[in-house]
């Protein structure tokens, strides 16, 4: 459980560093993970993450619920959902991260579609890189020390829809 936390805590943290390279579509937007690894172990991949929250005792997967609803985050089919506001994409400033978090990116190099970014939080850094693959699309490449662990991850992030339903920005 806690290691589910950290990697969807992490996710979240590194999601204002995404956006804005090419013009991506405003709405609801479906994150996943797989290829987690963490210590030289593999770990599972978001789609079975899910499935344990699902299996949560309810009063446990509602708190993990109301963790992820006040960042603005909720499950998804595949991943985790966020609504991205068209505001929010213009100004490059995704506000996806807990600002208690203590995390910080910072974009190293960028074209239109590829980001180069370094991380650091109070558990983990390291860098990665994000390719835009279109206004509906884009995969995100993570390495770095998480708990003192090596680690890295891969992300695919789509676009779902153009009203994010109850989900605020």
């Amino acid at each position: 459980m806690r290691r589910i936390r950290h990697f969807l805590l992490l996710t979240f943290c590194l999601l204002p560093t995404l956006a804005g390279a090419v013009e991506l579509q405003p709405g609801l937007w479906e994150i996943s993970s797989n290829n987690m690894q963490l210590g030289g172990q593999a770990l599972p991949g978001m789609q079975t993450m899910l499935e344990q929250l699902k299996n949560l005792p309810p009063e446990q997967r509602q708190m993990m619920e109301q963790m992820m609803a006040q960042q603005g985050v909720q499950l998804g089919d595949k991943g985790v959902r966020v609504c991205m506001s068209e505001a929010q994409i213009k100004a490059q400033q995704i506000p996806l991260q807990d600002p208690n978090s203590g995390c910080r990116n910072e974009v190293t190099e960028r074209s239109a579609s590829l980001w180069k970014f370094r991380f650091s939080c109070p558990e983990g850094q390291g860098e990665g890189q994000t390719h835009f693959v279109s206004e509906r699309e884009f995969t995100t490449q993570v390495n770095g020390t998480f708990d003192g662990q090596s680690g890295s991850m891969q992300s695919q992030a789509r676009w779902v829809a153009a009203d994010c339903g109850g989900l605020k920005p």
